[in-house]
């Protein structure tokens, strides 16, 4: 069982603010299980988008975890990552949207192995 999403986005939006990022919430999805979609945008027109890894890179010994792609390998305009996040929203409206600031580009996620 993975811990519900408005708790996971709660925590991590906390973490990012005692490190100093700028985050918040632009959509809110299903309480329970909604999937959980990060744009790290970096203040210069680009940004980063992060969803969630493919089921198999989940350890299921430690359900609270969740893990995250990248969408892209270099940041991107934002333009191009508001559209897919749109796609997404179109896809799946239980969706969840978490937009932080950061011009280091840090994001404090777990990210899956390749």
């Amino acid at each position: 069982m993975r811990l519900k999403s408005s708790i996971w986005v709660a925590a991590y939006l906390r973490r990012c603010q005692t490190e100093g990022v700028f985050g918040a919430v632009r959509r809110r999805g299903a309480e329970e299980a909604g999937a959980v979609f990060v744009k790290l945008a970096l203040l210069d027109g680009n940004a980063m988008l992060f969803a969630p890894a493919p089921q198999t890179a989940y350890d299921d010994s430690r359900p609270i975890e969740r893990v995250f792609a990248p969408t892209a390998p270099q940041p991107l305009p934002e333009p191009a990552v508001e559209e897919r996040l749109a796609r997404e929203v179109r896809f799946d409206p239980d969706v969840w949207i978490v937009e932080i600031e950061d011009r280091a580009g840090r994001h404090f996620l777990d990210l899956a192995r390749p």
